[in-house]
């Protein structure tokens, strides 16, 4: 198949299915399991999203996890911490980015608080009014350097109003506006806690400072979220990487086709076409010629439940008919599947759930449920494929035991004997 034919040729969903799972570093060799391996997973996503709570472990390490196999977190804090080449910022939520990619996120850090909106003009009459409290936090690190938010007194004139967890959090959300705004960044961390810096003292010396237009972000960040994505619509795209930070994104999607960066495509399913226009970058066109030719190295896996794969839910219903949602803050009587749901990603299907919690303390993996999904392989094979993935995970928790559940879907029951 010739590049210049592919918009002219409709891609199956199997096909998009495969060239996005290959994209996000979940089929094919695995990346090795050390710092370079893992700086280069980050790259080809664009960001890890950061979640505090570890029922499991933190989001970001078991993303890391699905695509590496057992490795050693203390290159991901090496990669943060000493070389740098990663820090902490906003992505599609809060997240692990790319220090290269800083240019990026520097449009985003000079527009953060400074819009039309009616948040943007609270925050910025709220941090006008407070300007003692800022002064202070901006002194204290120039003269300390990093400090956690209890080291800071409390000198806002007037409360930060909301009717969320941040309500009268004076001091943790001047933090967060001087971190969306790039002045502060994280330093470091003890466990969940932030040690925060002047953003001088956080990034390295050879930090790109190319000072991009927003369009020019745009089109940087279009591109990097159609790659991790694969293939996606406009809707897409706008929901990766930066999410929702994309203006002017379909002009911008039309000049980079024009310009044959990108290329637009069908997909179809027994003759009838999707709906909306889909689009893959032209870097992937030689991938998606060998995905047609049946190169292919699936594997098996579990996911975060905020894994970049499937934090765009209506693309992950969409493309694998897989309708997921978080239910940590859902009553424990309501749960339909569980706590920490991590869904298995089973070749190029999402064929079922996951409800694991972790006991560091007696080093043991619980595995309270095992879901089939309806059109899931009720295969020794599966069972297998899942059972092995549930014991690498388990490795890499450091957990001695592993408990199962006593319903297992009988197809997959034998893996687990």
């Amino acid at each position: 198949m010739a590049h210049t034919t592919l918009s002219h040729r409709p891609l199956t969903p199997t096909l998009a299915r495969r060239l996005a799972i290959t994209r996000q570093r979940l089929a094919g060799p695995r990346p090795t399991a050390n710092a370079a391996g893992l700086l280069e997973v980050v790259r080809d996503l664009g960001c890890l999203q950061l979640d505090p709570i570890s029922a499991v472990a933190r989001s970001h390490q078991i993303v890391l996890w699905s695509r590496v196999g057992p490795y050693d977190l203390a290159e991901v804090d090496h990669l943060l911490w000493k070389e740098r080449a990663l820090f902490e910022y906003w992505a599609h939520c809060a997240s692990i980015v790319l220090t290269e990619d800083f240019p990026i996120h520097e449009v985003q850090m000079r527009g953060h608080g400074r819009g039309e909106s009616s948040w943007g003009m609270s925050a910025r009459a709220w941090q006008e009014e407070n300007k003692e409290l800022q002064a202070e936090i901006l002194t204290r690190l120039a003269t300390e350097g990093p400090l956690l938010a209890k080291n800071f007194s409390d000198r806002s004139l007037t409360d930060w109003e909301s009717s969320g967890w941040t309500g009268g959090r004076n001091v943790s959300r001047m933090l967060d506006f001087l971190w969306g705004q790039g002045t502060i960044l994280v330093h470091g961390r003890t466990g969940i806690q932030r040690h925060w810096a002047l953003a001088e003292h956080c990034l390295p010396e050879w930090t790109p400072r190319e000072t991009l237009t927003p369009q020019e972000m745009v089109r940087r960040a279009a591109q990097k979220s159609l790659r991790a994505l694969g293939v996606g619509t406009q809707a897409h795209i706008r929901e990766h990487f930066v999410r929702g930070c994309y203006p002017g994104l379909k002009g911008v999607l039309k000049e980079l086709e024009e310009e044959g960066r990108i290329v637009q495509v069908q997909l179809q399913e027994n003759g009838q076409s999707w709906p909306d226009s889909w689009y893959l970058h032209a870097d992937d066109l030689p991938l998606v010629e060998q995905l047609e030719s049946g190169e292919w190295e699936p594997r098996t896996t579990l996911l975060s439940p905020f894994d970049n794969l499937l934090c765009d839910r209506k693309r992950t219903e969409l493309l694998w008919n897989f309708r997921f949602r978080i239910e940590i803050y859902v009553p424990e009587a309501k749960r339909e599947f569980g706590y920490y749901v991590l869904p298995i990603l089973h070749g190029d299907r999402l064929i079922g759930r996951i409800d694991p919690k972790m006991d560091r303390k007696r080093k043991t993996l619980t595995v309270n449920t095992i879901y089939a999904e309806p059109d899931a392989p009720m295969t020794l094979e599966a069972g297998r494929g899942i059972a092995a993935a549930i014991a690498e995970l388990a490795q890499f928790l450091g957990a001695k035991h592993i408990v199962y559940p006593k319903d297992v879907p009988p197809a997959w029951a034998g893996a687990f004997q």
